[in-house]
């Protein structure tokens, strides 16, 4: 059981990537409009998070402090900096959509406006992050997340045409009623969700909450190799559900409650209850890790202390900070705007991001004055490489595929 437990940083962090609210609608969407001819991109996602989320819990077991405490030291605070900037700025739009995501996931079990959700929402993410131990959250948290497992057995329940589904799959195309920028549009957009900026930053800092050392190595390849995989394998269900109820007839995913309709079509009331409350879990998850990864990162550049492992009252700035996120996330959601908007737009700019988060990060696990012996290999640092050009690529087009597509509209 300890072992199994030990898998919940990974579980919540891939849940928190993988299936906040953004992402499950954006899954649903893709699903309904272009089948899974996009599933590649989240097999390219998973295996790009896996590989620097490795060498970012490497770092933090090794050196026995957070990637971003290094990165500030390595790189001076001008590059830092703007690392700092960039994922501080996505993740505050992250959690305010989270925080909406609880919202709209309470009213479907409730039927109540989501707008007396959001002060709820709120407070629940707060008073977790500040009286809640972390490896208490994380199991709790990563534990109940993992009834999403319904939108696989969905799946198999609906009874598909596998020869259709196989055939979008391995021979993907751009649909004839679809334009080619609006299919690359949401590529980039599924891939910034995949290798959303403070996945990491709370992956390593979550492995300092935890004290892993040198000797936990392999329990933190344990943790990427599970968990990440597994936030995959459910957003292609997710996709996968809605391309076999949604394509055929033409209808376009544009609201929480449809991404669940195969779920009661195929499981009736009580699938339909798993998975709402799959989805609460998954977006609260979300929502902790972005609060957390705000006080993590600007704690850990400022030099503050931080932490769960501490008293409020030791880190006081470093909670603070999330109580302050959290008030901005709930007064934003309160003047109307739609959540789920706002995680697709940061998703896409996650992409424009992501070299100022990765590059340090390969940077600092070749560095053996903070790694020693442990320091990438050949193969990994070539694997590396190949995705550094294509996170590249990905920051390059994202903005002018975003105005080119209105935002894939």
């Amino acid at each position: 059981m300890k072992k199994v437990l030990g898998l919940a940083l990974g579980i919540l962090t891939a849940i928190g990537g993988f299936l906040d609210i953004g992402d499950l609608v954006t899954n649903a969407v893709v699903g309904s409009r272009f089948g899974l001819s996009l599933a590649w991109v989240v097999v390219v996602g998973v295996i790009g998070i896996c590989l620097f989320a490795s060498m970012s819990g490497r770092v933090a077991a090794v050196s026995g402090r957070a990637t971003f405490e290094i990165i500030r030291e390595r790189l001076g605070p001008r590059a830092a900096g703007a690392n700092l900037t960039a994922s501080f700025l996505i993740n505050l739009l992250t959690l305010t959509a989270e925080v909406g995501g609880i919202a709209l996931a309470l009213q479907l079990a409730s039927s109540v406006e989501p707008r007396l959700w959001i002060p709820v929402a709120g407070l629940a993410v707060w008073l977790v992050v500040w009286r809640t131990k972390f490896s208490i959250m994380e199991n709790v948290t990563g534990l109940v997340g993992l009834t999403l497992v319904v939108f696989a057995v969905t799946v198999f329940l609906l009874g598909p045409d596998w020869s259709t589904l196989a055939d979008q799959t391995f021979h993907p195309g751009v649909p004839a009623n679809e334009g080619r920028d609006v299919y690359w549009y949401y590529a980039i957009a599924l891939f910034g969700a995949a290798m959303t900026p403070y996945e990491v930053f709370f992956f390593s800092s979550g492995a300092v909450e935890e004290r892993w050392s040198a000797k936990d190595l392999a329990q933190s390849r344990l943790n990427v190799l599970v968990g990440f995989p597994f936030g995959g394998i459910l957003s292609v269900a997710i996709a996968a559900c809605a391309a076999i109820v949604f394509l055929p007839a033409g209808i376009e995913v544009s609201s929480l409650s449809q991404i669940v309709l195969p779920v009661a079509l195929a499981g009736g009331k009580l699938a339909l209850a798993v998975v709402i409350v799959g989805i609460v879990a998954a977006t609260f998850g979300a929502a902790l890790e972005t609060s957390l990864s705000s006080g993590y990162t600007l704690a850990q550049f400022m030099g503050w202390s931080w932490g769960k492992f501490r008293r409020p009252a030791r880190a006081a700035r470093f909670h603070l900070t999330m109580i302050v996120c959290i008030l901005v996330a709930v007064g934003v959601l309160m003047t109307s705007v739609d959540p789920i908007a706002i995680t697709e737009f940061s998703v896409v700019f996650s992409a424009i991001a992501l070299p100022l988060t990765y590059l340090p990060i390969l940077v600092i696990a070749n560095d053996p004055e903070y790694m020693g012996k442990h320091v990438n290999g050949r193969a990994t640092n070539a694997l590396a490489l190949v995705y550094l050009v294509i996170i590249v690529a990905a920051s390059v087009a994202a903005i002018p595929l975003m105005i080119a597509t209105g935002a894939g509209s």
